[in-house]
């Protein structure tokens, strides 16, 4: 039953995110942002763990994670440590996520040759 709400809730974010781009003039780069916005602000109502715990990979394989990552990330170390907590929280957690984005599109592109 978990890969099934898993399945279900990650095609249904990824549904929307489609209709999104079909039916408005904005870009993926847009869509991305918003998903991360999205995570971000769901975090920080404290809606995100739950919906987590409901969906499992649903939720935690697609962009939408990010926003949530980054954000908890600076929650627990505004917690820990105030103020400076704000900066430091976004790299602590989020710098597993930022450098293996970094080396595979570094990859992809030495691999691919992606023209401009």
């Amino acid at each position: 039953m978990n890969y099934l709400t898993a399945f279900l809730v990650g095609g249904l974010i990824c549904g929307v995110g489609q209709l999104f781009l079909d039916y408005t003039n904005y870009t993926p780069a847009h869509l991305l942002v918003s998903l991360v916005i999205l995570g971000a602000i769901l975090t920080g109502l404290d809606l995100f763990q739950p919906l987590i715990d409901f969906a499992g990979a649903g939720v935690t394989a697609l962009v939408i994670n990010f926003g949530h990552v980054v954000t908890k990330g600076v929650l627990s170390e505004i917690d820990q440590d105030g103020f400076l907590g704000l900066f430091s929280g976004i790299l602590e957690l989020g710098s597993v996520g930022i450098s293996a984005s970094i080396v595979i599109g570094f990859l992809m592109a030495a691999i691919f040759r992606p023209k401009e």
